[in-house]
């Protein structure tokens, strides 16, 4: 059934308040309307269960694209790690004294990374990115960062957008400003290229002062060449901490980081996101050696203590080893990419498919009408009673039915996108703005 578009809807409404009162609209850049749609998009749920989403005005619409931006791989509000968290909410979420789940997580999450000997908390992976960095400095006893791949916000990760003149700040990450980063930590971060390793070798050449390579293992490209192996090899022979960020990409392809596919140990990794199914939780863990120098330096938060994450995250990853999570994903996300290709080619659509499964990704090749087409796909999309984009993050709660109906509905909408090509009209056949294109990754 078509749904109409409504601009003055309840959650369209809110957004602009929204905008007057807290800046950009909201916390996160990828959940922000404009991202999606401008002006249409519903910007707000009331409630969200499975792949299920039902907005203010109370319309229900299938999650066929971010999942809660990969914080949801068993679907929202599981109802196991619902059960285990408000049993945790009654007992009490916070105390004077320490919750032993933290405990039994750190041991979970060392045994299921035999390298790793310790592990911290944090409730975000922001922030943990920060505290890797911070306690892979202390260990070194150097100050420079290099990285591929995208870690968050803060100062040390921005400080690579900084340039020699402020007028060309940005070029480097555009989409990311580096305002309010202090000038003085130009060149303190430095940035190579996902599998270029003579990128890096170049890099750590010019700088003898490196003491941290931080990078995800891989995003929507595999590791060629033992990448991998060949950047540890490089941290090692410069005395630099290797960070893996498993933020986005651990859980998804195996139980636990990414990296144990490859056989190749960071010093510390970062999980986050898919760890605890949408209660706020992010732990970094690491060798013993390495881990102690977070001793050295002051790492502490009141909040890092609650309950509720630890608890999360150890019945998220008690059903993933249950239902096998990561073999759901790839033949989900499978269904998913063979559907695009097989439409595209039906309708005679130019777009590119990317991998992993478990992170499904097309994009529309038609040079710099390729976001406007994007913004139809969505717009036609949503019409059709679905939240979408290019970028599908597979949970457990996506079923075949789920797909089934996805690609019925993609038929349709390819269909109206081809003959707006032909015809010259797809920007006519928008009902409000572009939407706007996100950041540069090095990945």
């Amino acid at each position: 059934m078509m749904k109409k578009i409504n601009k003055n809807s309840k959650g369209a409404l809110l957004w602009k308040r929204a905008k007057k009162v807290i800046p950009g609209g909201g916390q996160l850049l990828s959940k922000r309307s404009e991202m999606f749609l401008p002006d249409q998009w519903p910007s707000y749920y009331k409630k969200a269960k499975g792949v299920e989403t039902w907005d203010l005005d109370g319309n229900k619409y299938t999650d066929m694209t971010l999942m809660a931006v990969g914080s949801c791989t068993l679907g929202y509000a599981d109802p196991d790690v619902n059960s285990a968290v408000k049993k945790a909410i009654d007992g009490g979420s916070m105390a004077t004294l320490n919750s032993p789940e933290e405990v039994e997580l750190a041991e979970l999450l060392c045994k299921l990374h035999p390298w790793a000997g310790m592990a911290r908390y944090t409730r975000t992976g922001g922030e943990a990115m920060a505290v890797a960095v911070r306690i892979g400095r202390a260990y070194s006893g150097k100050d420079k960062v290099v990285f591929c791949g995208y870690h968050g916000w803060s100062d040390w990760y921005l400080a690579a957008n900084l340039a020699d003149k402020k007028n060309l700040d940005g070029h480097l990450l555009p989409g990311l400003d580096p305002a309010g980063v202090p000038r003085n930590l130009k060149g303190s971060t430095l940035t190579f290229s996902y599998n270029n390793i003579d990128e890096l070798k170049q890099i750590v050449k010019k700088n003898k002062d490196i003491g941290v390579i931080v990078m995800e293992p891989l995003r929507h490209h595999e590791p060629k060449n033992n990448f991998l192996r060949e950047v540890k090899k490089v941290a090692k022979k410069i005395g630099a901490v290797l960070i893996f960020d498993e933020i986005t990409i651990g859980w998804r392809l195996n139980i636990g980081g990414a990296h144990l596919l490859y056989g190749v140990n960071p010093d510390i990794a970062v999980m986050g996101k898919a760890m605890s199914n949408g209660f706020p939780m992010a732990a970094i863990i690491g060798t013993k050696e390495v881990m102690q120098a977070a001793q050295k330096t002051f790492i502490s938060s009141t909040y890092w203590t609650e309950r509720v994450g630890p608890v999360a995250a150890l019945a998220t990853i008690k059903k993933m080893k249950k239902v096998n999570l990561p073999a759901h994903l790839k033949k989900i996300g499978a269904l998913i990419g063979k559907g695009w290709i097989s439409l595209a080619e039906k309708h005679g659509l130019k777009i590119s498919v990317v991998k992993p499964e478990a992170l499904i990704t097309f994009s529309f090749d038609y040079g710099q009408d390729s976001q406007a087409i994007r913004t139809l796909f969505t717009q036609e999309m949503l019409k059709r009673g679905f939240l979408a984009s290019p970028s599908v993050y597979v949970s457990y709660a996506h079923k075949e039915a789920n797909v089934k109906k996805y690609l019925k509905a993609v038929d349709e909408v390819f269909k109206i996108i081809k003959k707006a090509i032909n015809s010259r009209k797809v920007y006519k056949l928008l009902e409000g703005p572009v939407a706007h294109s996100g950041f540069k990754r090095l990945t």
